[in-house]
């Protein structure tokens, strides 16, 4: 009996300091250091610091709901309402997201790139994959309405988690933005992790998921459960523009799939044939460009200003 009831010490003992580790990778995932996206998207012709310094733009702090403030920068070259917020994913910045910048800025956008909490300058304490983050933006989308007046044609682009981040905005929070851009989103967080776990750890995710998740809500109060674009992408009236690689295998093309098909009203999908995760536009630019023109012509009814 004795030895039975050590043995269900050692793997309850187990399994809670693997629940531990695993919320641990969770809330304070390793970002990529900014130097190293700085000269990646440099060497790879993305992000050009002398046009950059040339652009009209201001730094920004806007006030997270949370107590701290999220770092913006916006760009405004054009004598236009035609805005757009980019979202960017996990571990990047808003560097990131000035290739995104560009391609909306040449269709006459002005742009506001941020950071995300606990990334690049921003405040905040742990990363959420758009649980918490879906305030945030919010956040900016209040204050660029409220600097600029409410009848902006608003546009929302966001990769992997932003993407994520602005689908559980628009669906949970407010439809707030006249179209959105989903690029390689997850479609539920818990099922994006049971395959993860699958995959990277070999492991049976069915007993690490619910211990995990119980250690995830007393640490950092919210649950996996509520992170599911969609659960709430029916709730999305206005156009999505969804985009995803084939050939991705971190986060699977069928997740946006399931999003496209769960979508109601107008929407488009873009399977982008190069590239793996988040490198749809990397890849496949032409195309990219090419898709978006198409979305915006047939759904916002903006012909590209070029």
């Amino acid at each position: 009996m004795k030895k039975a009831f050590r043995t269900l010490f050692i793997l309850l003992f187990f399994w809670l300091a693997l629940a531990i580790y695993f919320t641990n990778r969770l809330m304070y995932m390793k970002k990529k250091d900014e130097e190293f996206i700085l000269k990646r998207e440099k060497e790879a012709g993305r992000y050009n610091p002398t046009q950059l310094k040339t652009l009209p733009k201001r730094k920004i702090e806007i006030p997270s709901p949370f107590g701290y403030e999220i770092k913006a920068v916006l760009v405004e070259p054009h004598q236009t309402d035609r805005y757009i917020i980019i979202s960017h994913g996990v571990t990047e910045t808003k560097i990131n997201s000035i290739k995104y910048m560009n391609l909306f800025l040449e269709r006459g956008f002005n742009v506001l790139i941020y950071d995300h909490r606990r990334h690049g300058e921003s405040g905040g304490r742990t990363t959420s994959f758009g649980y918490y983050e879906k305030f945030d933006l919010k956040a900016v989308v209040d204050w660029l309405k409220e600097e600029k007046g409410t009848n902006l044609l608003l546009g929302i682009h966001g990769e992997s988690m932003g993407a994520a981040t602005m689908l559980l905005y628009a669906g949970m929070l407010e439809d707030g933005a006249d179209f959105y851009i989903a690029d390689c989103p997850f479609s539920d967080f818990r099922a994006q992790l049971a395959y993860l776990i699958k995959k990277d750890f070999k492991l049976f995710p069915g007993i690490l998921l619910p211990i995990g998740d119980l250690i995830l809500r007393i640490r950092d109060k919210y649950s996996i459960r509520n992170v599911s674009p969609i659960s709430v992408i029916e709730n999305i009236q206005h156009p999505v523009l969804f985009i995803h690689s084939r050939k991705d295998d971190y986060i699977l093309p069928s997740m946006t799939q399931d999003l496209f098909e769960h979508k109601k009203g107008p929407k488009m999908l873009y399977i982008a044939e190069k590239g793996r995760h988040a490198q749809s536009f990397n890849e496949n630019r032409t195309d990219y460009e090419r898709v978006i023109d198409e979305f915006l012509q047939k759904y916002v009814n903006l012909e590209p200003s070029r």
